[in-house]
């Protein structure tokens, strides 16, 4: 995780958590993370009907989109981008309880660009493990244009999934499923440029050791 905010409320969570997959969404205590809400999220998730809402986002992240964004479906932030299913994050956050951490990149109707960090992190709610969503989207460096000129696309350029462990990026294999899942989701990435540490394993970015 290269964002503050996405290693803080990751840290967090997982503090939460202790021993158990995901916490209760009724621990969260937004007291205890007042400097991450502005860049914070929390989705609520119907698998059947293959849905994930905003019930809640944070002031930056509506002043990217230049809206109030509760309420509506997390995949109409990525703007009909045709290459991209959204839904299938969220089906891996929350059908297999991981966290997963991905690079975007944000367009406006005029052209200006703003590279982003989306965290998605699993919640329980009433004892359900696939109901909310914990979440994080942050500029990576704050445009002048924030709040002026909204974001219409995002495209993804990255994607780590963190085991349950440590927060460490998955570096083993995953299932032909799952890659499948992130081929859809991500509609295939960049090549990394510059930039000998990571390496593909299926569509994943994989960087060695260190923590996520």
């Amino acid at each position: 995780m290269k964002h503050p905010t996405s290693r803080l409320l990751h840290s967090y969570w997982d503090r939460l958590r202790g021993e158990r997959a995901a916490p209760e969404r009724a621990e969260i205590e937004p007291g205890e993370i007042r400097n991450l809400l502005a860049d914070s999220l929390i989705l609520e998730i119907d698998m059947a009907a293959r849905s994930a809402g905003l019930r809640l986002a944070g002031t930056r992240v509506c002043a990217l989109f230049g809206r109030e964004l509760k309420g509506e479906n997390f995949a109409e932030l990525w703007g009909g981008e045709p290459a991209a299913d959204p839904w299938r994050l969220i089906e891996i956050v929350a059908g297999d309880t991981v966290g997963v951490v991905a690079g975007l990149r944000g367009a406006t109707a005029r052209g200006d660009r703003v590279d982003l960090e989306l965290l998605l992190l699993p919640l329980r709610h009433r004892g359900r493990t696939q109901s909310r969503v914990l979440g994080a989207l942050s500029p990576i460096a704050i445009p002048s244009w924030l709040g002026l000129h909204p974001v219409a696309s995002l495209s993804a350029t990255t994607l780590r999934v963190l085991s349950h462990g440590t927060g460490r990026a998955a570096e083993g294999p995953l299932p032909a499923a799952r890659e499948a899942a992130l081929e859809a989701a991500l509609g295939g990435l960049p090549q990394p440029a510059n930039d000998s540490a990571p390496f593909r394993r299926g569509h994943l970015l994989v960087h060695r050791g260190g923590r996520a």
